[in-house]
């Protein structure tokens, strides 16, 4: 047989292998579903193991939800630190899977919510800001946030969660260290079988190129709605009009679902100015909070792409929150029953 002839045969029987090897990693097939979630939140080590935290879950799942993303806080120093570590607020061991095997029992399926955050923020820095100075810091700090990561990949593993958000808000080293962030999924990957998404800040999800190596697209959707103290339901969702056209035509380039790992917003004037803000010195506004639930769930409930959402935030003491309360929690409020009736809407399988 010619040489010469097999050789661009082969050649090209490499190309194609190496086209296919790429497009199934690009394409993880894990079932997809629509997310009715809640966050569910402590920053202390026994947080979950709280004896009411029972009961603040079967609240949970009282007002329908099907998912409840656990909150798993590790810590640095500063923004360039790189010195990732457990304290005395993350959660233990015992306690994560106290909260997962509950909500287990509740029939609640689990999504670990990794955060990264910052120990000083005296000058105003926050978690968008962690970076490196060179490429050797670079590695060093993603050979830490590997290895906060695969703990709770283990611990996913030994627990049966059913989805891991392997990073929130990490908006520097997503933009500029994209292929670092590749590997680090393939390592998940390697090791879990479940779905995988990561939390992008609302004005940065853009700029994120590996999308293709995760399930779904994951925004957390705290996108400013409008300039008003007070403004009216109608308003709201009048001014969500500009931020949906965006989303969908980046989701036609993704070819992705969508989820909202985190959205919600205060109880108070002001609250859809910047959403992602608690705002603690004006008027408690229960009716505000409650239109601003309202205008998401019916701008967004039916859209194809759309696979659901998780309200931050809940937390552990089930009579938290209230009518005299300003936070983000829609515990104790109006709005609690508002996620009852749309979570209780059938949806796309």
């Amino acid at each position: 047989m010619n040489i010469k002839k097999i050789i661009p045969i082969i050649v090209i029987l490499l190309i194609v292998a190496a086209i296919v090897g790429v497009r199934l990693m690009k394409q993880p097939s894990v079932p997809l579903e629509f997310q009715k979630g809640i966050g569910y939140v402590t920053w202390s080590q026994d947080g979950y193991l709280n004896p009411q935290a029972c009961k603040s879950l079967a609240k949970i799942k009282g007002i329908n939800s099907n998912w409840i993303s656990v909150l798993v806080t590790w810590y640095q120093t500063t923004p360039w630190s790189g010195d990732i570590r457990k304290t005395d607020k993350t959660p233990s061991d015992e306690s994560v899977i106290q909260a997962i095997n509950t909500a287990h029992k509740l029939g609640l399926k689990v999504m670990f919510k990794l955060h990264l955050d910052l120990l000083d923020k005296s000058d105003g820095s926050w978690r968008g800001e962690i970076g490196a100075t060179d490429e050797a810091a670079w590695e060093e700090w993603f050979e830490k946030y590997t290895d906060f990561v695969m703990y709770y990949t283990k611990m996913a593993n030994e627990q049966n969660v059913e989805m891991i958000c392997v990073g929130t808000e990490l908006s520097t080293s997503a933009a500029v260290k994209g292929y670092m962030w590749r590997d680090l999924i393939g390592t998940v990957r390697k090791n879990y079988s479940g779905a995988l998404t990561y939390a992008a800040h609302w004005d940065r999800y853009p700029d994120i190129r590996f999308w293709d190596v995760l399930d779904y697209v994951g925004i957390n959707a705290y996108f400013p709605l409008t300039e008003k103290m007070v403004p009216t339901l109608e308003e709201l969702k009048e001014n969500w009009v500009k931020w949906v056209e965006e989303i969908e035509e980046f989701q036609s380039r993704v070819n992705k679902p969508i989820i909202f790992p985190e959205i919600g917003c205060s109880s108070a004037d002001g609250a859809a100015i910047r959403p992602w803000e608690h705002v603690p010195r004006t008027e408690v506004n229960l009716r505000l909070q409650n239109d601003y639930y309202r205008a998401l769930l019916e701008v967004f409930w039916e859209k194809e792409w759309f696979y659901g959402l998780y309200w931050w935030y809940w937390g552990t003491n089930p009579n938290m929150g209230g009518v005299y309360n300003r936070g983000f929690t829609p515990q104790n409020k109006p709005t609690e029953e508002t996620i009852k009736k749309w979570f209780s809407k059938s949806v796309r399988k």
